[in-house]
């Protein structure tokens, strides 16, 4: 059988959260390729052999992975959440355009998974029942003016935002900033979403302001989400319910 590369989602943690295609993906494959965390999720089997590698080495990774295929293994990438946000689909095709020639005729497919961003919006309601965007606050692949800039322009259009990457230990000092950012666009009751490990045992959801929030709410297994000016609590027995309604008054 000739070779390929399934570019995958493993879903927010919960194994019931993986889709049927990257389950079926999975068993086809006879190598796993992958941040470690994420390749450790993967059961070991008699003719799969597991390949974890360290952060920041995703194009490596992917060059790994379209050999593997050009040699005739089927081989699986591995993200968590979707592959396609912040994750190894744009690696492992930035790797293909500059390799050999011949990686292009190879069978690669994305196979979506549900993202942290979409898992942590279910678990308060729907704070992204309207328009909003996605922003990584690391600054590892762009420089900080653009973060900046892309978190002035979001608030001041009133999107509801949803952060990756909000605060790492080593650069803690991003998402003080961001903080003070939003501040300055945005009212000081504007509602603040912090979702860490979601749909894991280690799963914290807290529901707090711009005003009240502070830095170390958040870490890196955290998912920020900043709702618009017409995001809101439904008060009940129970944890509150965050939405954005559908419509926009003129």
């Amino acid at each position: 059988m000739s070779g390929w590369v399934r570019i995958a989602g493993l879903g927010p943690g919960n194994d019931a959260l993986i889709t049927p295609e990257v389950t079926e993906a999975l068993a086809e494959a006879t190598d796993v390729v992958g941040y470690i965390p994420y390749v450790a999720r993967v059961a070991e089997r008699e003719g799969l052999t597991l390949h974890a590698s360290d952060n920041r080495v995703e194009i490596d990774r992917s060059q790994h992975a379209l050999q593997m295929a050009a040699e005739g293994k089927r081989v699986v990438v591995v993200s968590s959440g979707d592959p396609g946000v912040f994750a190894m689909a744009a690696a492992v095709f930035e790797a293909l355009e500059k390799g050999p020639a011949e990686w292009r005729d190879l069978e690669v497919s994305v196979l979506p998974g549900i993202t942290a961003m979409l898992a942590a919006s279910a678990r308060a309601g729907a704070p992204l029942g309207h328009d909003f965007c996605a922003i990584n606050l690391s600054d590892n692949l762009k420089p900080w003016a653009l973060i900046e800039k892309r978190l002035r322009l979001a608030a001041q259009a009133d999107f509801a935002m949803a952060f990756y990457n909000p605060r790492s230990k080593s650069r803690p000092e991003g998402f003080v900033k961001t903080l003070e950012i939003l501040r300055q666009e945005c009212d000081p009751e504007r509602l603040i979403l912090f979702a860490r490990a979601v749909s894991t045992p280690e799963e914290e959801i807290h529901i707090s302001t711009l005003a009240e929030a502070t830095p170390e709410m958040a870490d890196m297994r955290t998912m920020v989400i900043v709702g618009s000016s017409r995001t809101r609590t439904i008060e009940r027995n129970g944890n509150p319910i965050v939405y954005t309604p559908r419509f926009t008054p003129e």
